[in-house]
């Protein structure tokens, strides 16, 4: 089975501190979705309203440049006339 997305409702961050070198762990409660396409992080901001993050990947930004024309003129998978 190919794995095409990864969903958790937690996430570990690990932190080395600059001046010390000692690393840090702390789980948070903030939901993962991943795809070949972005990488999202959604909890609450501070007032406990929904927030999230994006990072769009390379190939997640090749789509989005084609989808909005910005794209190069080409045929990626050969099967447009």
């Amino acid at each position: 089975m190919e794995l095409k997305e990864i969903h958790a409702k937690q996430v570990t961050v690990e932190v080395r501190d600059e001046a010390t070198g000692e690393v840090f762990r702390r789980t948070l409660p903030m939901e993962y979705y991943e795809t070949a396409n972005f990488l999202r992080l959604s909890g609450e901001d501070r007032k406990g309203k929904p927030s999230e993050l994006v990072f769009l990947s390379d190939t997640g930004m090749r789509r989005l440049r084609d989808l909005t024309g910005k794209g190069p003129d080409k045929d990626p998978c050969g099967t447009h006339q």
